[in-house]
């Protein structure tokens, strides 16, 4: 904060924490729970995982909360998942109201490209490619719905789910925390839903560029980037959980359901929080696998969490530039400057660091088994939705413990850690080198 003023990440961290108190609030009303009345730390925690579009519930979403309460989370999923800003634009545009710099600084940073000049544009191809992609998706997802739900709930359903999945939220409304298990076989779900999740998670510059290929008839270094890492993620993901859960998770299915479960399973942990096979019977060795594909999560300027797929690539080509002796870091001819990797080095390093923290933290609040509380942590900071079931058995230290570590997820380490920092002129005195051995 400088004379008063508030920065990008200081605004991005205040609207998001405002929205998710006045979530909360409508939440904890008589007519937004099934029962008229409940415990606030749960109205507060559903609130936070659906603005941080996280999907982790200490109460069933299907059967504790009225049509209210689950519009109102729908709502929140929407916003949360576009940013508060975005919502702001929208309404600004429809008055005809001019947008001012200082609103298209947080537009910037809440979508996270380099550049102010032509963000608002960017936001008008992302507000119209959003409702485009959730109307179509929710009309494929009724039509699937309408013979065993029938037409009002499948009209509803469907908008409820599609929201939820190109948010990469992981809501569901089927009751008792079953997700989509019932759909493991069905293509249609599984298909509409996954799309919809690498849609929301490949980042709106990313589509911006895509649909804009014709023209350009290129792409840009981080759209590549963005595009080959996910890819490799979602090959790698299917082939060991397809492989090494064949005789054992999914045991009993055909080879086709096998490989679309495994795929689905791939898709969701980046980071939407559906499943459509019990997590629980997996090996611990792919529970870690998951634990460490909703760390990495989705792509920057995306509804997603996690360190992104650009940072992971950064410091992998970082890696092996050093290993080869080569003095820069090269992509696609392209060489990568120092201070990206620097920034992609203190992401990862803050995101480690609040992992292991976390995990700690709510391993001493309470007393369950160390994998569950890991895989329940790095799906809150990955603000992913995945659960073993853990969640709802949480006391209000462990709960509250997750809050923030949700908010931490969705608003990332390093954004929050600028927007508290005092935004201090850097010194004009630069010190003699010193040496220090590494390794």
């Amino acid at each position: 904060m400088k004379n008063g003023t508030l920065s990008g990440p200081q605004w991005l961290v205040l609207s998001f924490l405002s929205v998710i108190v006045l979530g909360s609030i409508l939440l904890q009303t008589p007519w937004a729970i099934q029962s008229g009345s409940g415990s606030y730390i749960d109205s507060l925690f559903v609130a936070t995982s659906a603005v941080c579009v996280t999907g982790l519930v200490t109460v069933d979403t299907g059967t504790h909360w009225t049509v209210f309460g689950q519009l109102v989370i729908m709502l929140l999923i929407q916003i949360g998942g576009l940013g508060v800003m975005s919502f702001a634009t929208f309404f600004a545009l429809i008055v005809g109201k001019k947008i001012q710099l200082r609103q298209r600084l947080v537009m910037q940073q809440s979508i996270n490209i380099s550049a102010v000049g032509g963000v608002v544009r960017v936001f008008k191809h992302l507000l119209l490619f959003t409702f485009l992609i959730e109307a179509l998706g929710a009309i494929m997802l009724i039509i699937r719905w309408i013979p065993t739900l029938g037409l009002k709930k499948a009209i509803y359903f469907g908008i409820f789910h599609s929201i939820s999945a190109f948010n990469n939220a992981g809501f569901d409304l089927f009751g008792g925390f079953k997700s989509l298990t019932e759909y493991s076989s069905d293509i249609t779900v599984n298909l509409v839903i996954s799309t919809l999740i690498i849609s929301g998670g490949l980042g709106f510059y990313v589509w911006y560029e895509i649909f804009n290929y014709r023209k350009s008839r290129s792409f840009s270094l981080h759209s590549k980037v963005v595009l080959i890492t996910t890819a490799i993620l979602l090959l790698t993901g299917t082939g060991f959980l397809f492989f090494g859960e064949y005789n054992h998770a999914l045991k009993g299915m055909s080879p086709g359901v096998k490989l679309l479960a495994s795929y689905f399973q791939s898709v969701s942990p980046r980071t939407a929080g559906f499943n459509t096979i019990d997590l629980n019977s997996l090996f611990l060795s792919s529970q870690l696998l998951i634990i460490i594909l909703m760390l990495i999560g989705a792509s920057p300027g995306s509804t997603g969490g996690g360190i992104k797929t650009s940072t992971l690539a950064i410091l992998w080509v970082a890696i092996i530039s050093q290993l080869k002796g080569k003095k820069d870091s090269e992509l696609f001819e392209r060489r990568i400057e120092d201070k990206d990797v620097l920034q992609a080095l203190t992401l990862a390093a803050l995101f480690t660091a609040t992992f292991i923290i976390m995990t700690f933290l709510v391993s001493l609040s309470y007393r369950g088994e160390l994998s569950k509380i890991a895989f329940e942590v790095a799906s809150a900071l990955g603000t992913v939705g995945l659960s073993l079931g853990l969640t709802p058995e949480l006391n209000t230290t462990a709960k509250v413990l997750i809050i923030i570590t949700m908010f931490l997820g969705r608003v990332g380490p390093l954004t929050l850690g600028f927007a508290l920092a005092y935004q201090a002129k850097q010194p004009e005195i630069r010190y003699p080198k010193g040496k220090i051995m590494i390794g």
